[in-house]
């Protein structure tokens, strides 16, 4: 270690981990000399410039350490899902390399070699989850700087939207029979997902002032969906007889595990093609937003944190585009079939448009 002049400026030269640094000073030598003095000084206290020595923690070590935290307060789907999916990929990269040593350009090479073998979403929620880990472990007081925060994530094309027409959604409660009738008519008036309905309590029911609240235990949040007369009628009859604390349960009393044979046999007989339970909350939030209601409230129905994620759903059917603009018939209907010399003047008349004396509509 030592300082050099190169050009005008005085430079130190030293060695952190078995990394050759090298800074720029100033034009006084005297400075560098000083500079490099307190280099060596807090090295020797365990410090660099006022940063702790970053611990050498193997990355598939710290990898258990941050699946124990993501079991114990993330919710159970996530954890199963993304986390201990994704944390595998990362850790069968990343194996053998502690935190510290790992750089946003070895995580450039890992993002493309993923993307070879899975879409892009994948790969952003893989590089997603090893951004919060290194999150983590700033917080945790292992490393200082998050090696994540300068990669980006891919593009990734629109995702699936399918959602049902009035028709289709009369064809499936048709071929639905008992419970899953009336857990279809849940999904489809409050936009709950399958793991929330099948959850659901009678004492987060509350008919009378029609509300039903969804739990979270992990993070103790409360989502409060409106309870609308269609649902009121349906959890109303089930609740003259309940047998369990569950508001859809088997006849033994315990929470239904699974529905996906009866409910893959109901589209069948429906003859409903290309579609999952989880598409029942696409057509909640789909329909709702056809029916002009605002998105701020649809976030907040269906429980979503960015608004972002609640746009995919202010898409429209090309049916309900063509009613939107078919609309527009009424509003111009009494200029519509005046004679081609009079409509200028006639529709600048009565809207107030000036300068368009001279324009015609087309």
């Amino acid at each position: 270690m030592g300082v050099y002049k190169k050009g005008k400026n005085w430079y130190i030269d030293y060695y952190v981990k078995g990394r050759r640094k090298r800074r720029k000073i100033g034009p006084s030598k005297k400075l560098a000399q000083q500079v490099l003095q307190d280099v060596h000084v807090k090295m020797a206290k365990g410090e660099y410039l006022g940063v702790y020595d970053e611990k050498k923690i193997p990355f598939e070590e710290f990898s258990q350490q941050y699946l124990a935290y993501s079991k114990a307060n993330k919710a159970n789907s996530t954890y199963e899902r993304r986390d201990r999916i994704s944390v595998a990929h990362l850790t069968a990269a990343f194996k053998g390399r502690y935190l510290f040593d790992i750089t946003p350009r070895m995580i450039e090479k890992y993002k493309a070699m993923r993307l070879e073998k899975v879409a892009p979403a994948t790969v952003n929620r893989e590089l997603a989850c090893l951004k919060h880990m290194y999150n983590k472990a700033i917080e945790w007081g292992y490393i200082k700087s998050n090696p994540v925060k300068s990669v980006k994530l891919l593009k990734e094309p629109p995702g699936r939207l399918r959602y049902l027409r009035p028709d289709e959604v009369k064809e499936l409660l048709d071929a639905c029979n008992g419970y899953l009738r009336s857990i279809v008519i849940t999904a489809l008036n409050t936009g709950m997902r399958k793991g929330e309905i099948l959850a659901l309590k009678w004492e987060d029911v509350d008919l009378e002032n029609r509300k039903i609240a969804v739990r979270k235990p992990k993070n103790n949040e409360i989502r409060v969906i409106p309870v609308n007369q269609t649902l009121y009628d349906e959890l109303s009859r089930l609740s003259e007889q309940p047998n369990s604390e569950y508001v859809f349960s088997n006849g033994e009393g315990q929470r239904f595990g699974d529905i996906k044979k009866g409910f893959s046999l109901a589209l069948k007989r429906a003859g409903i093609t290309d579609f999952h339970f989880h598409d029942l909350r696409h057509t909640f939030g789909s329909h709702l937003v056809m029916q002009g209601i605002d998105l701020k409230t649809v976030q907040q129905v269906m429980g979503h944190k960015e608004i972002e994620t609640t746009m995919r759903y202010s898409h429209l059917s090309p049916e309900y585009v063509q009613e939107a603009i078919a609309r527009l018939d009424k509003v111009w209907t009494p200029y519509g079939h005046q004679s081609k010399r009079e409509p200028s003047s006639i529709f600048n008349k009565s809207l107030s448009v000036k300068g368009c004396a001279r324009s015609s509509v087309g």
